[in-house]
């Protein structure tokens, strides 16, 4: 029964998922546990317990691979950049190996959902592919050739913490990032960022899917927000372009599902993109929606 079967963990900030995959990618189970928030040991204990769940299923000791925020350092061998702040500084790799009594393949988890969708997902076929996350926070990963490109610093694809390319003047005062700098990325896509900043223009705070519907409802000022969030995004996508030129761009996480990201975000992206000639950019959303961490962490193992 076990033959080919590999279990993925995704360890997001507020869940923990958890899926065995058969060797044609059909999930044969799966479990969601929340993710004991700022609680180290608890983060630990709970993913062993989601992985004991999972095995009793299949009845079967499996390859375990992890998808998590931040990525390991490997000068120094601990968790770094980690929205979930409880995992940085820890050697959370070897933590997990030591609880599971097993080697454990830990990436991150924009990685993990890039390699999903490139292996047979909305991207399977193309040679290079960039994986965008826009949720509550703002990642990428990169895979090519269907391998995660994530360099000698851990940190490939890690766009979401470079500065919002080509600001306007009134995009130079924004609110300091949790990483201690401004301007980045992700103070500017994310979903908060695009919460706060429909409640800077017109002191409503709403969720991004509440300002989607307005706007797609005529709603002046929700339309006005989803505008400027086109622009930057498209922005952000042309400076990944001019230096990678990938096949094609999967954009998951919360925000995935908002239409202006596939109609009106190729087309503000052109101007800003160095090549001559009918440019295209492929933007897609993804097959596996918010699986693909999922699917990716288990994909880790060959």
């Amino acid at each position: 029964m076990s033959e080919g079967l590999r279990l993925g963990i995704d360890l997001g900030g507020t869940k923990i998922e958890g899926a065995v995959l058969a060797r044609d990618g059909t999930v044969i189970a799966r479990r969601r546990e929340p993710t004991p928030r700022a609680d180290y040991a608890g983060t630990l204990t709970a993913i062993a317990a989601v992985v004991a769940s999972l095995e009793d299923d299949c009845g079967a000791r499996l390859p375990v691979g992890l998808g998590m925020p931040g990525s390991i350092s490997p000068v120094t061998g601990v968790v770094q950049n980690a929205n979930s702040t409880w995992l940085n500084g820890r050697p959370f790799d070897t933590d997990l190996a030591a609880r599971l009594q097993r080697p454990v393949r830990v990436a991150n988890d924009a990685n993990c959902f890039t390699l999903s969708e490139a292996f047979d997902g909305a991207a399977v076929g193309a040679r290079t592919v960039f994986g965008i996350i826009l949720g509550t926070g703002c990642g990428g990963g990169i895979v090519i050739d269907g391998r995660i490109v994530d360099g000698p610093h851990g940190i490939g694809g890690e766009w979401g913490h470079n500065p919002l390319p080509w600001p306007t003047h009134e995009e130079l005062e924004i609110d300091r990032c949790w990483c201690g700098r401004t301007g980045c990325l992700e103070t500017w896509l994310a979903g908060p960022a695009v919460s706060a900043d429909h409640s800077r223009r017109c002191g409503l705070r709403l969720t991004p899917e509440a300002i989607s519907v307005a706007g797609l409802g005529g709603e002046p000022a929700a339309h006005a927000t989803l505008a400027r969030h086109a622009g930057r995004l498209a922005r952000a996508i042309a400076s990944v372009v001019n230096l990678l030129d990938p096949d094609v761009i999967v954009v998951g996480g919360g925000l995935s599902s908002l239409e202006h990201i596939y109609r009106d975000v190729p087309r503000l992206a052109r101007p800003f993109i160095f090549a001559d000639g009918a440019l295209t950019v492929d933007i897609r959303p993804p097959r596996w929606g918010d699986a693909s961490g999922v699917r990716g962490a288990a994909r880790l193992w060959p």
